[in-house]
């Protein structure tokens, strides 16, 4: 590519930029890794949270049945009849190890003593009054029990988890993390040792859970440089292809900068050494198929680079003010070339150009239009200027003027690239233009996209209304052909009618069609 956007630089500053145009994806694409670990880090703790809230929902629903069944015995004598009912709902109720009745807040009757065992009850050390995590009992007293306690009046019944299940819980659920579970002042991890200190802090995606059915809540989360840990074992790949990359631009900024050059002095010297020249796409009738005309195409032959793409040097051609320069001497090439052979073609024979924002800012694109026609014999051919949408061209005194001032000798307006630009219903409005050329997008979703159809459909409804020429670009195949055609498009333009060639190709194929 002949164009860069600096000139050459000393080489220190050439390697700072090639150290930074390398370091920059590296840094981003670690950036970018780490926020999608620490993401997917949060999506599994939540997870996990959930998964133990709803764990120990189920386990606290079955002391609650247990409870709810062992409450109306709360109160009656503790005999081999009671006693049997606390038993049996220790073997009916999964996670359920004892079962106890109490009397005025006295527990006299429980599944594991029998009538042998009484216990004041204090409604303090149970959240809400119905649950407490406790550290133990007399039986297991290094062991947790989460107790549910169910009251009516002086009656109460009360049914107990085995830490063993909750910490099996918590042990099966965070495979990959910390989970607690709280209730009330108490806490307790995977380890089954209950405490009443303060939660650990988590600080890697700490996930905060609360039952909605039962007073506990549950905390999910990692330590610090859980993160980096995780991007090291899950994105190995990942991180070489980051450095990869990474490498590879500060390879290419570097190599670019060294066979950089000045863009505007390039396209100065190509100006003077006439190296843009006129590359001609023909036009044809939507309904006869007959060649009525051409569009001028500019290309850069460059000594060293050959045949260069406008989309490479127009936008900076633009940018840099030459555009208006460029144009002019494609005009007076184009005539130069096409004058000669004006007798073989159809009379009116339409010369599309292109124009920008650029040459509407002053008249002199009038002498430029009046120059060229006159090389012409009066009638023979019919210049057509395309308005391009790279810039927005303002409504001004000057612009109604020059576009007035054109269609007085003749020459015609058209829209390029119509529908694609956020200016084209503007110029509509506000500029007399005599033709409208549908984008090339548009039509290569023939067949293909409903929506781009019916926009396409809609475009040609437009310029029947207003009683606009219309042209189709990018014409490739017989069935968008014959689509356009029948929709009474005037003129098709594309590489089914031919592609854009030099001046005597152009001629030897306009003699042959």
């Amino acid at each position: 590519m002949p164009l860069t956007v600096n000139g050459p630089q000393k080489r220190a500053t050439r390697y700072l930029i090639s150290a930074l145009s390398a370091l920059l994806p590296i840094g981003l694409g670690i950036l970018i890794l780490h926020w999608q670990a620490e993401r997917t880090l949060q999506q599994s703790t939540a997870q996990m949270a959930q998964e133990a809230v709803r764990q120990f929902d189920l386990m606290l629903d079955n002391t609650a049945l247990a409870a709810q069944a062992l409450l109306p015995l709360a109160g009656q004598p503790c005999d081999s009849g009671v006693q049997l009912a606390l038993r049996e709902q220790v073997t009916r109720r999964p996670f359920v190890r004892a079962t106890t009745l109490s009397w005025q807040k006295n527990i006299y009757c429980s599944s594991l003593f029998g009538g042998g065992y009484e216990s004041l009850v204090n409604p303090g050390d149970y959240v809400d009054g119905r649950l407490w995590l406790m550290d133990g009992n007399p039986v297991t007293p290094d062991t947790a029990l989460l107790v549910y306690r169910l009251v009516d009046g002086d009656q109460g019944a009360f049914a107990s988890i085995d830490g063993y299940h909750l910490t099996n819980a918590l042990r099966l659920i965070s495979r990959h993390a910390e989970l607690i579970l709280q209730v009330g002042p108490h806490w307790m991890g995977a380890d089954g040792k209950v405490q009443d200190t303060a939660l650990p802090v988590f600080a890697v995606a700490h996930h905060h859970l609360v039952s909605p059915r039962y007073h506990y809540s549950v905390d999910a989360g990692m330590p610090a440089g859980e993160t980096w840990r995780y991007m090291q074992e899950r994105y190995p790949a990942l991180f070489s292809l980051v450095v990869f990359f990474g490498v590879l631009a500060g390879v290419l900024a570097h190599w670019l900068q060294k066979r950089s050059s000045a863009p505007t002095h390039e396209l100065q010297r190509a100006l003077g050494a006439n190296e843009f020249v006129a590359y001609f796409q023909p036009v044809v009738r939507g309904d006869t198929r007959e060649w009525a005309g051409c569009e001028v195409l500019m290309r850069w032959n460059h000594p060293k680079e050959g045949l260069v793409r406008p989309d490479l040097f127009i936008p900076l051609a633009e940018d840099c003010g030459l555009i208006v320069p460029m144009t002019r001497a494609l005009l007076r090439q184009t005539a130069a070339q096409l004058a000669p052979h004006a007798e073989r073609f159809p009379r009116g024979f339409h010369i599309g150009v292109n124009i920008t924002a650029r040459h509407c800012q002053d008249l002199a694109l009038v002498q430029d239009c009046r120059e060229f026609l006159a090389a012409f014999a009066p009638g023979q051919v019919t210049l057509v200027l395309e308005l391009t949408e790279r810039e927005l061209i303002n409504p001004t005194d000057i612009t109604r003027r020059l576009f007035d001032a054109l269609h007085e000798l003749g020459v015609m307006i058209a829209i390029d690239d119509f529908g694609t630009g956020h200016s084209s219903l503007a110029y509509l409005r506000n500029f007399n233009v005599d033709y409208l050329k549908i984008d090339q997008s548009f039509v290569a979703m023939i067949g293909v996209d409903a929506l781009s159809r019916h926009i396409l459909d809609s475009i040609i409804e437009l310029s029947g209304k207003l009683d606009l020429g219309i042209v189709a670009e990018g014409v490739e195949t017989i069935e968008q052909c014959e689509y356009l055609a029948a929709q009474g498009v005037d003129f098709l333009q594309g590489y089914l009618f031919g592609r854009p060639l030099p001046c005597d190709e152009f001629i030897k194929s306009l003699i042959s069609h």
